[in-house]
Protein backbone atom coordinates (compact mmCIF):
# COMPACT_ATOMS: atom_id res chain seq x y z
CA UNK A 1 0.00 0.00 0.00
CA UNK A 2 1.27 3.50 -1.24
CA UNK A 3 0.61 5.63 1.68
CA UNK A 4 -2.28 8.61 0.58
CA UNK A 5 -0.05 11.50 1.07
CA UNK A 6 -1.82 13.94 -1.50
CA UNK A 7 -5.17 13.04 0.17
CA UNK A 8 -3.75 13.90 3.17
CA UNK A 9 -2.34 17.07 1.77
CA UNK A 10 -5.47 18.20 0.13
CA UNK A 11 -7.44 17.86 3.66
CA UNK A 12 -4.63 20.11 5.19
CA UNK A 13 -5.12 22.53 3.04
CA UNK A 14 -9.03 22.77 3.51
CA UNK A 15 -8.67 23.32 7.25
CA UNK A 16 -6.03 25.56 6.63
CA UNK A 17 -8.50 27.57 4.48
CA UNK A 18 -11.12 27.29 6.43
CA UNK A 19 -9.29 28.59 9.85
CA UNK A 20 -7.78 31.70 7.48
CA UNK A 21 -9.32 35.67 6.97
CA UNK A 22 -11.62 35.77 4.15
CA UNK A 23 -8.81 37.84 2.30
CA UNK A 24 -6.33 35.28 2.85
CA UNK A 25 -8.06 32.19 1.56
CA UNK A 26 -7.96 33.37 -2.39
CA UNK A 27 -3.88 33.16 -2.12
CA UNK A 28 -1.64 30.75 -3.14
CA UNK A 29 -1.26 28.48 0.38
CA UNK A 30 2.51 26.59 0.87
CA UNK A 31 3.47 24.08 3.35
CA UNK A 32 7.16 23.79 4.17
CA UNK A 33 7.97 21.30 6.25
CA UNK A 34 11.09 19.90 7.62
CA UNK A 35 11.27 16.15 8.50
CA UNK A 36 12.87 14.46 11.58
CA UNK A 37 16.68 13.80 11.67
CA UNK A 38 18.44 10.56 12.66
CA UNK A 39 19.15 10.67 16.28
CA UNK A 40 22.94 9.24 17.70
CA UNK A 41 23.58 7.87 21.19
CA UNK A 42 25.96 10.38 23.01
CA UNK A 43 29.88 9.47 21.76
CA UNK A 44 28.51 6.33 20.31
CA UNK A 45 28.16 7.43 16.44
CA UNK A 46 25.44 5.14 16.56
CA UNK A 47 22.21 5.76 14.96
CA UNK A 48 19.11 5.03 17.14
CA UNK A 49 16.04 3.57 15.73
CA UNK A 50 14.72 6.44 13.20
CA UNK A 51 11.15 7.69 13.43
CA UNK A 52 9.33 9.90 11.58
CA UNK A 53 7.64 13.44 12.85
CA UNK A 54 4.29 12.74 13.11
CA UNK A 55 2.85 15.70 11.17
CA UNK A 56 5.55 15.21 8.15
CA UNK A 57 4.99 11.66 7.67
CA UNK A 58 0.89 12.35 7.32
CA UNK A 59 1.20 14.63 4.61
CA UNK A 60 4.15 12.89 3.25
CA UNK A 61 4.38 8.89 4.17
CA UNK A 62 8.22 9.16 3.92
CA UNK A 63 10.58 7.85 6.58
CA UNK A 64 13.83 8.79 5.21
CA UNK A 65 15.52 11.53 7.34
CA UNK A 66 16.40 14.76 6.49
CA UNK A 67 13.53 15.27 4.18
CA UNK A 68 11.31 18.15 3.42
CA UNK A 69 8.31 18.91 1.87
CA UNK A 70 7.03 21.87 -0.56
CA UNK A 71 3.21 21.42 -1.35
CA UNK A 72 1.04 24.33 -3.36
CA UNK A 73 -2.61 24.73 -3.33
CA UNK A 74 -4.63 28.31 -4.81
CA UNK A 75 -8.73 27.85 -4.76
CA UNK A 76 -10.01 28.45 -8.17
CA UNK A 77 -7.22 26.71 -9.57
CA UNK A 78 -6.27 23.30 -10.82
CA UNK A 79 -3.99 23.40 -7.48
CA UNK A 80 -7.40 23.08 -5.53
CA UNK A 81 -7.83 19.55 -6.44
CA UNK A 82 -4.54 18.21 -7.45
CA UNK A 83 -1.94 20.40 -4.87
CA UNK A 84 1.86 19.77 -6.40
CA UNK A 85 3.30 17.70 -3.58
CA UNK A 86 7.11 18.06 -3.87
CA UNK A 87 9.41 15.37 -1.68
CA UNK A 88 12.81 16.52 -1.03
CA UNK A 89 15.41 13.55 0.22
CA UNK A 90 19.26 13.57 0.79
CA UNK A 91 21.22 12.54 -1.49
CA UNK A 92 23.35 9.37 -1.03
CA UNK A 93 26.97 9.88 0.46
CA UNK A 94 29.57 7.53 0.27
CA UNK A 95 30.12 7.49 3.88
CA UNK A 96 25.64 6.58 4.03
CA UNK A 97 26.94 3.22 1.54
CA UNK A 98 29.98 2.29 3.95
CA UNK A 99 28.29 2.82 7.62
CA UNK A 100 24.57 2.57 7.18
CA UNK A 101 21.81 2.57 5.32
CA UNK A 102 21.64 5.15 2.41
CA UNK A 103 18.50 7.45 1.33
CA UNK A 104 17.06 5.74 -1.80
CA UNK A 105 17.85 7.30 -5.19
CA UNK A 106 15.02 9.95 -5.81
CA UNK A 107 13.58 7.56 -9.26
CA UNK A 108 13.14 5.06 -6.35
CA UNK A 109 11.28 6.99 -4.23
CA UNK A 110 9.21 8.38 -6.35
CA UNK A 111 7.72 5.42 -6.74
CA UNK A 112 7.09 4.82 -3.44
CA UNK A 113 5.54 7.66 -2.09
CA UNK A 114 2.40 9.40 -3.46
CA UNK A 115 3.70 12.53 -4.38
CA UNK A 116 4.04 14.96 -7.64
CA UNK A 117 8.16 15.20 -7.23
CA UNK A 118 10.91 13.71 -5.72
CA UNK A 119 14.11 15.61 -5.95
CA UNK A 120 17.25 16.10 -3.28
CA UNK A 121 17.45 18.67 -0.84
CA UNK A 122 20.16 21.05 -2.36
CA UNK A 123 17.77 21.44 -5.06
CA UNK A 124 15.16 23.30 -2.37
CA UNK A 125 16.21 26.73 -2.38
CA UNK A 126 15.87 26.71 -5.62
CA UNK A 127 12.63 25.60 -5.58
CA UNK A 128 11.41 28.17 -3.15
CA UNK A 129 12.94 30.74 -5.71
CA UNK A 130 10.87 29.72 -8.79
CA UNK A 131 7.68 29.08 -6.29
CA UNK A 132 7.97 33.05 -4.94
CA UNK A 133 8.44 34.42 -8.48
CA UNK A 134 5.16 32.06 -9.71
CA UNK A 135 3.12 33.36 -6.77
CA UNK A 136 4.59 36.38 -5.44
CA UNK A 137 1.74 36.66 -2.99
CA UNK A 138 2.31 33.50 -1.76
CA UNK A 139 1.65 32.42 2.18
CA UNK A 140 4.13 29.64 3.60
CA UNK A 141 2.84 27.75 6.20
CA UNK A 142 5.62 26.01 8.84
CA UNK A 143 5.42 24.04 12.38
CA UNK A 144 5.87 26.44 15.04
CA UNK A 145 9.56 27.68 14.53
CA UNK A 146 10.89 28.43 17.98
CA UNK A 147 9.53 25.07 19.05
CA UNK A 148 11.72 22.33 20.37
CA UNK A 149 8.91 19.47 20.13
CA UNK A 150 9.30 20.00 15.91
CA UNK A 151 12.20 19.40 13.26
CA UNK A 152 14.18 22.50 12.55
CA UNK A 153 13.87 24.47 9.50
CA UNK A 154 16.83 26.73 8.33
CA UNK A 155 16.44 30.08 8.98
CA UNK A 156 17.96 30.34 5.34
CA UNK A 157 13.99 29.19 4.28
CA UNK A 158 12.36 31.70 6.07
CA UNK A 159 14.44 34.47 5.05
CA UNK A 160 13.95 33.76 1.58
CA UNK A 161 10.48 34.11 1.42
CA UNK A 162 10.33 37.43 3.62
CA UNK A 163 13.02 39.02 1.40
CA UNK A 164 10.26 38.74 -1.25
CA UNK A 165 6.38 39.34 -1.43
CA UNK A 166 5.30 36.14 0.39
CA UNK A 167 4.88 36.05 3.65
CA UNK A 168 5.13 33.34 6.13
CA UNK A 169 3.54 32.10 9.55
CA UNK A 170 3.34 29.19 11.52
CA UNK A 171 -0.22 29.86 13.33
CA UNK A 172 -2.25 27.69 11.15
CA UNK A 173 -0.70 24.46 9.74
CA UNK A 174 -0.26 22.60 13.34
CA UNK A 175 -4.07 22.94 14.17
CA UNK A 176 -5.10 22.08 10.97
CA UNK A 177 -2.70 19.56 10.76
CA UNK A 178 -4.48 17.89 14.44
CA UNK A 179 -7.91 18.58 12.86
CA UNK A 180 -6.95 17.00 9.70
CA UNK A 181 -5.89 14.12 11.47
CA UNK A 182 -7.92 13.42 14.00
CA UNK A 183 -10.83 11.21 11.76
CA UNK A 184 -8.93 8.61 10.12
CA UNK A 185 -9.43 7.18 6.84
CA UNK A 186 -9.36 3.82 5.57
CA UNK A 187 -5.62 2.92 4.92
CA UNK A 188 -5.26 4.53 8.61
CA UNK A 189 -7.57 2.48 10.35
CA UNK A 190 -5.80 -0.43 8.24
CA UNK A 191 -2.54 0.01 9.92
CA UNK A 192 -4.27 1.21 13.38
CA UNK A 193 -5.73 -2.48 13.52
CA UNK A 194 -2.17 -4.15 12.17
CA UNK A 195 -0.49 -2.49 15.17
CA UNK A 196 -3.80 -3.45 17.52
CA UNK A 197 -3.85 -7.25 15.90
CA UNK A 198 0.18 -7.34 16.60
CA UNK A 199 0.05 -6.11 20.41
CA UNK A 200 -2.48 -7.87 21.16
CA UNK A 201 -1.02 -11.49 20.40
CA UNK A 202 2.08 -10.15 22.52
CA UNK A 203 -0.30 -9.22 25.30
CA UNK A 204 -1.37 -12.85 25.11
CA UNK A 205 1.96 -14.68 24.91
CA UNK A 206 2.84 -12.91 28.09
CA UNK A 207 -0.60 -14.30 30.11
CA UNK A 208 -0.08 -17.95 28.02
CA UNK A 209 3.81 -18.13 29.64
CA UNK A 210 2.09 -17.33 33.07
CA UNK A 211 -0.48 -20.21 32.64
CA UNK A 212 2.37 -22.28 31.52
CA UNK A 213 4.47 -21.56 34.73
CA UNK A 214 1.60 -22.20 36.75
CA UNK A 215 0.85 -25.81 34.66
CA UNK A 216 4.52 -26.52 35.38
CA UNK A 217 5.44 -27.08 31.79
CA UNK A 218 7.95 -23.84 31.49
CA UNK A 219 10.78 -26.87 31.54
CA UNK A 220 14.64 -26.35 31.96
CA UNK A 221 16.81 -28.73 30.14
CA UNK A 222 20.04 -30.41 31.71
CA UNK A 223 22.86 -27.51 32.23
CA UNK A 224 20.22 -24.14 31.62
CA UNK A 225 21.52 -21.61 33.24
CA UNK A 226 24.75 -23.08 34.63
CA UNK A 227 26.66 -24.70 31.65
CA UNK A 228 24.39 -22.47 29.03
CA UNK A 229 22.04 -19.58 28.83
CA UNK A 230 18.39 -20.12 29.29
CA UNK A 231 16.75 -19.96 26.39
CA UNK A 232 13.24 -18.39 25.44
CA UNK A 233 11.14 -21.26 26.02
CA UNK A 234 12.70 -21.82 29.32
CA UNK A 235 11.95 -18.77 30.35
CA UNK A 236 9.68 -17.54 33.27
CA UNK A 237 8.25 -14.35 34.49
CA UNK A 238 9.28 -13.50 37.52
CA UNK A 239 10.08 -10.12 37.38
CA UNK A 240 8.17 -7.18 35.47
CA UNK A 241 11.26 -6.30 33.21
CA UNK A 242 10.88 -10.25 31.92
CA UNK A 243 6.73 -9.70 31.09
CA UNK A 244 8.07 -6.19 29.52
CA UNK A 245 11.18 -8.24 27.29
CA UNK A 246 8.66 -10.64 26.27
CA UNK A 247 6.01 -8.21 25.53
CA UNK A 248 8.32 -6.36 23.34
CA UNK A 249 10.44 -9.73 21.59
CA UNK A 250 6.76 -10.33 20.50
CA UNK A 251 5.71 -7.54 18.69
CA UNK A 252 9.41 -7.10 17.25
CA UNK A 253 9.18 -10.62 15.87
CA UNK A 254 6.17 -9.67 14.20
CA UNK A 255 8.03 -6.88 12.52
CA UNK A 256 7.37 -3.62 14.45
CA UNK A 257 10.01 -1.20 14.90
CA UNK A 258 8.95 0.83 17.84
CA UNK A 259 6.68 0.66 20.69
CA UNK A 260 4.18 3.37 20.77
CA UNK A 261 5.10 4.32 24.06
CA UNK A 262 7.39 2.58 26.89
CA UNK A 263 5.32 -0.11 28.33
CA UNK A 264 3.98 0.05 31.87
CA UNK A 265 4.75 -3.32 33.75
CA UNK A 266 3.17 -3.39 37.12
CA UNK A 267 2.86 -6.27 39.49
CA UNK A 268 1.17 -6.08 43.11
CA UNK A 269 0.16 -2.49 44.01
CA UNK A 270 2.27 -1.02 42.51
CA UNK A 271 -0.51 -0.99 39.26
CA UNK A 272 -1.86 1.60 41.54
CA UNK A 273 0.63 3.92 39.76
CA UNK A 274 -0.69 5.13 36.67
CA UNK A 275 2.08 5.75 34.62
CA UNK A 276 4.31 3.50 36.69
CA UNK A 277 8.01 4.00 34.76
CA UNK A 278 10.20 1.62 36.80
CA UNK A 279 8.93 -2.16 35.41
CA UNK A 280 12.29 -3.47 37.49
CA UNK A 281 10.53 -5.05 40.37
CA UNK A 282 9.86 -8.83 41.22
CA UNK A 283 7.43 -9.87 41.80
CA UNK A 284 5.38 -9.96 45.42
CA UNK A 285 7.11 -13.35 46.89
CA UNK A 286 6.57 -12.92 50.50
CA UNK A 287 4.17 -10.16 52.84
CA UNK A 288 3.76 -6.95 51.11
CA UNK A 289 2.00 -4.22 53.51
CA UNK A 290 -0.80 -2.06 51.52
CA UNK A 291 1.00 0.87 51.40
CA UNK A 292 4.38 -0.87 50.44
CA UNK A 293 5.92 -0.01 47.17
CA UNK A 294 8.36 -2.45 46.79
CA UNK A 295 8.69 -6.25 47.45
CA UNK A 296 10.46 -8.09 50.13
CA UNK A 297 12.93 -9.76 47.39
CA UNK A 298 12.43 -13.48 49.34
CA UNK A 299 12.33 -14.99 45.66
CA UNK A 300 15.83 -13.19 44.58
CA UNK A 301 17.71 -13.70 48.13
CA UNK A 302 17.04 -17.55 47.99
CA UNK A 303 14.26 -17.52 50.27
CA UNK A 304 10.66 -18.90 50.11
CA UNK A 305 9.12 -18.98 46.96
CA UNK A 306 5.94 -17.98 48.02
CA UNK A 307 4.39 -16.02 45.15
CA UNK A 308 1.30 -14.02 46.84
CA UNK A 309 -1.90 -13.00 44.54
CA UNK A 310 -1.52 -10.15 43.16
CA UNK A 311 -1.99 -8.59 39.99
CA UNK A 312 0.07 -8.00 36.57
CA UNK A 313 -1.15 -4.57 34.87
CA UNK A 314 0.56 -4.57 31.46
CA UNK A 315 0.27 -1.08 29.53
CA UNK A 316 1.73 -1.22 26.18
CA UNK A 317 1.42 -1.36 22.37
CA UNK A 318 3.34 -1.17 19.54
CA UNK A 319 3.88 0.84 15.86
CA UNK A 320 3.16 -0.29 12.79
CA UNK A 321 4.03 2.16 9.89
CA UNK A 322 4.06 5.02 12.63
CA UNK A 323 0.23 4.06 13.95
CA UNK A 324 0.01 3.17 17.42
CA UNK A 325 -1.69 0.48 19.17
CA UNK A 326 -2.40 1.47 22.73
CA UNK A 327 -3.36 -1.45 25.12
CA UNK A 328 -3.93 -3.05 28.87
CA UNK A 329 -4.38 -6.02 30.62
CA UNK A 330 -4.36 -6.57 34.24
CA UNK A 331 -3.79 -10.34 34.50
CA UNK A 332 -3.92 -12.32 38.05
CA UNK A 333 -0.36 -13.79 39.31
CA UNK A 334 0.11 -16.42 41.96
CA UNK A 335 -3.21 -17.81 43.13
CA UNK A 336 -2.96 -20.77 40.20
CA UNK A 337 -3.35 -17.85 37.81
CA UNK A 338 -6.93 -16.83 39.51
CA UNK A 339 -7.39 -13.19 41.02
CA UNK A 340 -8.17 -13.15 44.60
CA UNK A 341 -11.81 -12.38 45.45
CA UNK A 342 -11.21 -9.03 45.70
CA UNK A 343 -9.42 -8.38 42.71
CA UNK A 344 -11.63 -10.37 40.79
CA UNK A 345 -14.64 -8.32 41.90
CA UNK A 346 -12.61 -4.70 41.17
CA UNK A 347 -11.66 -6.33 37.48
CA UNK A 348 -15.28 -7.28 37.18
CA UNK A 349 -16.61 -3.66 37.65
CA UNK A 350 -14.32 -2.26 35.52
CA UNK A 351 -14.67 -4.78 33.05
CA UNK A 352 -18.52 -3.41 33.40
CA UNK A 353 -17.56 0.32 32.86
CA UNK A 354 -16.09 -0.15 30.04
CA UNK A 355 -18.98 -2.31 28.32
CA UNK A 356 -21.48 0.01 29.70
CA UNK A 357 -19.31 2.55 28.14
CA UNK A 358 -19.22 0.70 24.57
CA UNK A 359 -22.82 0.56 24.65
CA UNK A 360 -23.26 4.18 24.08
CA UNK A 361 -20.68 5.08 21.77
CA UNK A 362 -21.65 6.60 18.26
CA UNK A 363 -21.16 9.66 16.14
CA UNK A 364 -22.52 12.46 18.00
CA UNK A 365 -22.47 11.84 21.83
CA UNK A 366 -19.95 13.98 23.56
CA UNK A 367 -17.15 11.86 25.40
CA UNK A 368 -17.83 13.74 28.81
CA UNK A 369 -20.93 12.00 28.64
CA UNK A 370 -19.20 8.77 28.09
CA UNK A 371 -16.94 9.26 31.04
CA UNK A 372 -19.35 10.63 33.51
CA UNK A 373 -21.24 7.12 32.98
CA UNK A 374 -18.15 5.25 33.72
CA UNK A 375 -18.21 7.22 37.01
CA UNK A 376 -21.90 6.58 37.45
CA UNK A 377 -21.28 2.48 36.99
CA UNK A 378 -17.67 2.75 39.31
CA UNK A 379 -20.02 4.24 42.15
CA UNK A 380 -22.90 1.99 41.56
CA UNK A 381 -20.35 -1.09 41.96
CA UNK A 382 -18.60 0.67 44.68
CA UNK A 383 -22.42 0.63 46.65
CA UNK A 384 -22.65 -3.30 46.09
CA UNK A 385 -19.62 -4.07 47.60
CA UNK A 386 -19.77 -1.81 50.88
CA UNK A 387 -17.36 0.38 50.15
CA UNK A 388 -19.81 3.18 49.71
CA UNK A 389 -22.68 3.32 52.12
CA UNK A 390 -25.77 5.16 52.94
CA UNK A 391 -25.16 7.10 56.37
CA UNK A 392 -26.68 6.04 59.06
CA UNK A 393 -28.88 9.01 59.58
CA UNK A 394 -30.58 9.09 56.06
CA UNK A 395 -32.74 6.74 54.11
CA UNK A 396 -31.79 6.71 50.84
CA UNK A 397 -32.48 4.39 47.98
CA UNK A 398 -29.51 3.16 46.28
CA UNK A 399 -30.54 5.32 43.05
CA UNK A 400 -30.36 8.11 45.26
CA UNK A 401 -27.46 7.51 46.88
CA UNK A 402 -25.67 6.81 43.47
CA UNK A 403 -26.38 10.20 42.38
CA UNK A 404 -25.52 11.89 46.34
CA UNK A 405 -21.70 9.88 46.05
CA UNK A 406 -21.38 11.01 42.59
CA UNK A 407 -22.12 14.82 42.49
CA UNK A 408 -20.30 14.96 45.52
CA UNK A 409 -16.69 13.29 43.57
CA UNK A 410 -16.01 10.70 45.95
CA UNK A 411 -15.27 8.44 42.95
CA UNK A 412 -12.57 10.41 41.64
CA UNK A 413 -9.33 9.38 43.63
CA UNK A 414 -10.04 5.60 42.46
CA UNK A 415 -10.34 6.85 39.22
CA UNK A 416 -8.74 9.69 38.76
CA UNK A 417 -7.85 9.88 34.79
CA UNK A 418 -9.72 9.91 31.55
CA UNK A 419 -11.82 7.94 30.11
CA UNK A 420 -9.55 7.37 26.79
CA UNK A 421 -8.19 9.56 24.19
CA UNK A 422 -7.87 10.54 20.72
CA UNK A 423 -5.40 7.32 18.99
CA UNK A 424 -3.36 7.75 15.72
CA UNK A 425 0.15 8.27 15.13
CA UNK A 426 0.83 9.59 18.41
CA UNK A 427 -0.71 7.59 21.84
CA UNK A 428 -2.39 10.75 22.99
CA UNK A 429 -2.96 11.84 19.16
CA UNK A 430 -3.96 15.50 17.96
CA UNK A 431 -3.91 17.46 21.38
CA UNK A 432 -4.99 20.70 20.05
CA UNK A 433 -7.99 19.03 18.14
CA UNK A 434 -9.06 16.34 20.58
CA UNK A 435 -9.21 18.97 23.45
CA UNK A 436 -9.39 22.71 22.05
CA UNK A 437 -8.69 25.34 24.10
CA UNK A 438 -12.12 26.87 23.27
CA UNK A 439 -14.21 24.54 23.37
CA UNK A 440 -17.66 25.00 22.14
CA UNK A 441 -19.27 21.57 22.31
CA UNK A 442 -19.43 21.68 25.81
CA UNK A 443 -22.30 24.09 25.83
CA UNK A 444 -24.54 20.95 24.69
CA UNK A 445 -24.10 19.01 27.46
CA UNK A 446 -27.06 19.34 30.39
CA UNK A 447 -26.34 18.88 34.00
CA UNK A 448 -27.43 14.87 33.72
CA UNK A 449 -24.22 14.32 31.59
CA UNK A 450 -21.75 16.24 33.58
CA UNK A 451 -20.87 16.05 37.48
CA UNK A 452 -18.27 17.65 39.69
CA UNK A 453 -15.42 19.33 37.73
CA UNK A 454 -12.79 16.91 39.41
CA UNK A 455 -13.90 14.47 37.25
CA UNK A 456 -13.28 16.01 34.45
CA UNK A 457 -9.59 17.27 35.28
CA UNK A 458 -7.72 15.27 33.38
CA UNK A 459 -9.21 14.54 30.22
CA UNK A 460 -7.65 14.01 26.81
CA UNK A 461 -10.44 14.32 24.94
CA UNK A 462 -13.57 16.89 25.30
CA UNK A 463 -15.74 16.66 22.33
CA UNK A 464 -18.84 14.33 20.42
CA UNK A 465 -17.17 11.47 18.72
CA UNK A 466 -17.40 11.53 14.99
CA UNK A 467 -17.55 8.81 12.59
CA UNK A 468 -13.59 7.87 11.96
CA UNK A 469 -12.29 8.87 15.06
CA UNK A 470 -10.34 6.45 16.81
CA UNK A 471 -10.26 6.43 20.75
CA UNK A 472 -9.10 4.27 23.67
CA UNK A 473 -11.45 2.93 26.40
CA UNK A 474 -10.03 2.86 29.08
CA UNK A 475 -11.58 2.67 32.39
CA UNK A 476 -9.61 1.82 35.85
CA UNK A 477 -9.89 1.40 39.46
CA UNK A 478 -7.13 2.07 41.95
CA UNK A 479 -6.36 2.09 45.43
CA UNK A 480 -3.22 4.29 45.93
CA UNK A 481 -2.33 5.37 49.13
CA UNK A 482 -1.39 8.71 48.18
CA UNK A 483 -4.94 9.49 46.29
CA UNK A 484 -6.70 7.55 49.23
CA UNK A 485 -4.87 10.10 52.03
CA UNK A 486 -7.27 12.68 51.65
CA UNK A 487 -9.95 10.04 52.17
CA UNK A 488 -9.08 8.90 55.32
CA UNK A 489 -8.54 12.61 57.00
CA UNK A 490 -12.32 14.04 55.72
CA UNK A 491 -13.55 10.78 56.92
CA UNK A 492 -16.81 10.85 54.70
CA UNK A 493 -20.03 9.55 55.97
CA UNK A 494 -20.49 7.82 52.73
CA UNK A 495 -17.59 5.30 52.90
CA UNK A 496 -17.28 2.31 54.94
CA UNK A 497 -13.12 2.40 56.32
CA UNK A 498 -13.69 -1.33 57.39
CA UNK A 499 -14.64 -2.10 53.66
CA UNK A 500 -12.30 -0.04 51.76
CA UNK A 501 -9.42 -1.07 53.94
CA UNK A 502 -9.78 -4.89 52.01
CA UNK A 503 -8.97 -3.27 48.56
CA UNK A 504 -6.29 -1.26 49.46
CA UNK A 505 -3.58 -3.92 49.13
CA UNK A 506 -4.55 -5.23 45.35
CA UNK A 507 -2.74 -2.26 43.38
CA UNK A 508 -5.58 -1.09 40.51
CA UNK A 509 -7.51 -2.40 37.12
CA UNK A 510 -7.25 -0.99 33.84
CA UNK A 511 -9.00 -2.33 30.96
CA UNK A 512 -8.07 -0.59 28.10
CA UNK A 513 -9.01 -1.36 24.03
CA UNK A 514 -8.83 1.09 21.03
CA UNK A 515 -12.10 1.37 19.03
CA UNK A 516 -13.51 3.14 15.60
CA UNK A 517 -16.23 5.06 16.06
CA UNK A 518 -18.21 3.39 12.57
CA UNK A 519 -21.41 5.07 11.25
CA UNK A 520 -23.76 3.66 13.83
CA UNK A 521 -21.67 2.54 16.88
CA UNK A 522 -18.03 1.44 17.08
CA UNK A 523 -15.43 -1.44 15.97
CA UNK A 524 -13.23 -2.63 18.81
CA UNK A 525 -10.06 -2.84 17.16
CA UNK A 526 -8.29 -4.79 19.76
CA UNK A 527 -8.59 -8.68 19.59
CA UNK A 528 -7.04 -10.06 22.76
CA UNK A 529 -9.93 -11.18 25.20
CA UNK A 530 -10.48 -9.02 28.55
CA UNK A 531 -13.92 -11.20 29.83
CA UNK A 532 -12.46 -12.43 33.51
CA UNK A 533 -13.54 -15.88 33.07
CA UNK A 534 -10.99 -16.13 29.91
CA UNK A 535 -8.15 -13.83 31.41
CA UNK A 536 -7.69 -16.72 34.83
CA UNK A 537 -8.50 -19.39 32.13
CA UNK A 538 -5.37 -18.58 30.33
CA UNK A 539 -3.46 -17.25 33.18
CA UNK A 540 -3.96 -20.54 34.76
CA UNK A 541 -3.02 -22.50 32.07
CA UNK A 542 -6.81 -24.16 31.56
CA UNK A 543 -6.88 -22.41 28.13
Amino acid sequence: MVYPAQKHVLKVFGEIVKALPPSEQAKPQVLLLAGEVTPYRNDTDREMHFRQESNFYYVTGCNVPSAHLLSTFQLGTSFETTPTVDLFIPPTEPADIMWSIPPPASEAAKQTHDVTKVDYTSALPDAITTLLKAFPEALFHTLPRASPLFPFLREEYADMIMKSDGAITDAYLLPALHRARLVKDDEEVALIRKANAISSRAHEVVMRILGKAVKGLVEREAGAGTDRPLLPGEWLIEKEAEAEAIFVASTRREGAIHQAYLPIVAASNRASTLHYCCNDREFAWGPVDPHDHSTKQAFAQGQDQSLLPQVLLIDAGCEWSNYAADITRTVPVGNGGKFSPEAREIYKLVHQMQKDAFAILEPGVHWDKVHALTHRVLVNGFIKLGIFKCPTDMKLSNDKLETVVFNLGLSWPFYPHGLGHSLGMDVHDVPSASKPVVNDSLLQLTPEDTGPKALFEYLRLRLPLEEGMVVTVEPGCYFHPHLLAPIYEKRSEYIDYDVLKKYEGMGGVRIEDCVLITKNGYENLTTVKSDVEWVEGVCSGEL
